[in-house]
């Protein structure tokens, strides 16, 4: 019974219950409620509902006196900063796949230790449908690794129509590879006609396939030009130096505060999400800030 109803509790009784000899302070944040989109299923696409966080973090013991020093404590602000910045980085299906994330942010902070992460649906259904997780630092895995390594400033290139169908394409591409930088392919729709929808939504995520495929074609042209969808896959090939072309649906569409217009907003949007360090369009015009060059011209990225 004991066990039952510590798992029905809340996450400070089961921190209580499982802790070790080791004494560890703890900081807990209790029904801190939300509205947000989140959800696998269609129904739950373009609707917010409430979501519950509680959160309890075990600390190791601090080096000396607090002093009455904010600086010396691990705040409570760092677990709802935690929670606001997964819920804006992304649009995510699974409360499973959130809860990962704010435990493995929140134990980047030098003094937590193990975590207890309690994330619930309310509008779900009669009671609350959620998901709990503990973590310890010990755990922290890839991700948490790639987050504390700070990401280099990429070089976003958009590939027009004409770029893309220049007998000098490859000579481009070559240039990019050997630039110091980290570079980041776009491309827009291809030509020919697609499919038209009358509902907006859908006729969005229509273009947006055909940008992919579009890059795929590109990926088919040159194995350097490789496709990625996720901030992730973007992240870890720019921290290896690979050219990458982005396949825009997966971010545009999980994005919170996404790119609302076509092509060139798409590409705007990515290049100030990344902090590009430029934004150069090859031989199309309509990309808000970038800098246009002549697929005819010397090549040189500048």
């Amino acid at each position: 019974m004991s066990e039952i109803c510590q798992a029905f509790d809340h996450p400070e009784a089961r921190a209580a219950a499982t802790a070790g000899e080791a004494p560890h302070d703890r900081i807990s944040l209790r029904d801190h409620v939300v509205e947000v989109e989140i959800g696998a299923f269609q129904a739950e696409r373009g609707v917010r509902q409430r979501v519950s966080f509680n959160i309890v973090v075990e600390l190791t013991p601090l080096d000396g006196p607090i002093d009455d020093d904010v600086d010396r404590i691990l705040s409570y602000d760092r677990l709802t900063e935690a929670i606001r910045t997964e819920l804006e980085a992304e649009r995510l299906n699974l409360l499973e796949t959130l809860a990962e994330r704010i435990a493995e942010r929140i134990l980047l902070e030098p003094r937590a230790f193990r975590v207890f992460v309690r994330v619930e649906k309310l509008d779900r259904g009669p009671g609350a449908l959620g998901v709990e997780i503990v973590r310890s630092s010990g755990q922290l895995g890839e991700r948490a690794a790639q987050m504390a390594a700070p990401v280099p400033h990429p070089l976003v290139v958009h590939l027009g129509p004409e770029a893309l169908a220049h007998p000098r394409l490859s000579d481009w591409i070559d240039a990019c590879e050997a630039d110091p930088r980290p570079v980041i392919l776009t491309v827009g729709l291809p030509g020919g006609e697609r499919p038209k929808a009358d509902n907006p939504a859908v006729q969005r995520r229509i273009e947006l396939l055909a940008i992919e495929q579009n890059a795929w074609v590109l990926a088919g042209r040159d194995a350097r030009c490789v496709v990625r969808a996720t901030r992730t896959e973007l992240d870890w090939a720019m921290k290896q130096g690979q050219i990458s072309v982005w396949a825009p649906s997966k971010m545009v569409l999980d994005a919170v505060h996404g790119p609302k217009g076509g092509v060139g907003d798409c590409v705007a949007w990515l290049a100030a999400e990344l902090s590009a360090i430029a934004l150069l369009s090859l031989g199309a015009a309509g990309i808000a800030g970038a800098t246009r060059l002549d697929p005819d011209g010397p090549v040189d990225l500048g």
